[in-house]
């Protein structure tokens, strides 16, 4: 089930070429990290189901055990042999949801270590986003010309004015994004 979450996320990171957006990389990394904690949850619902199931076997093998005791003890032997048939199947059952319990919790402990792994990497490229870089760029330019003796005073408000648009602009694309998000899990997306 997570492998195919891993290579979403592995396609995301082979994506991100020079010539690719990285807002799509990202939006695709963002995907593939919703997608594995959603999995994760499945997964978490599938090792309580096994567990219940392994404890209602438990507790039939544990009343075949005592039925097969009490029937020795009163040399009913047909019902001591059906008691001991019985608690023969559902020990092999124990023994399989055991196992099946064990290899289902492994899992999620990888799951989960990989689904931190994506959640980093997704953080580092947030961070390295070429706006993230080009306003690092812009104000050491700015540093640079004001060091050369050129004031901002009358390019302030027009950056002021530029850097609200653009904030809104990314206000709007992800209140858009999560609309879209939220379209998908009810189904009408």
């Amino acid at each position: 089930m997570f492998e195919n979450l891993r290579a979403a996320i592995n396609a995301a990171l082979d994506a991100a070429t020079p010539d690719s957006d990285p807002r799509d990389v990202i939006g695709k990394m963002r995907e593939a990290v919703i997608e594995a904690r959603t999995s994760i949850e499945l997964m978490r619902e599938g090792v309580m189901k096994t567990e219940a199931r392994l404890a209602a076997e438990r507790q039939k093998l544990a009343d075949a055990e005592r039925r097969g005791r009490l029937a020795a003890g009163i040399q009913d032997t047909e019902t001591a042999e059906v008691a001991e048939r019985f608690a023969a199947k559902h020990g092999e059952r124990v023994k399989v949801l055991e196992d099946k319990l064990e290899a289902q919790q492994a899992e999620l402990m990888l799951a989960e270590r990989e689904y931190e792994e994506m959640k980093s990497q997704l953080v580092e490229q947030e961070r390295k986003r070429p706006e993230t870089q080009a306003a690092r760029r812009v104000e050491a330019a700015w540093r640079d010309l004001e060091a050369a003796g050129i004031s901002r005073s009358g390019a302030d408000e027009e950056t002021r004015r530029l850097k609200r648009e653009m904030e809104r602009a990314a206000r709007e694309a992800k209140a858009d994004q999560q609309l879209d998000e939220l379209k998908k899990k009810m189904g009408k997306g």
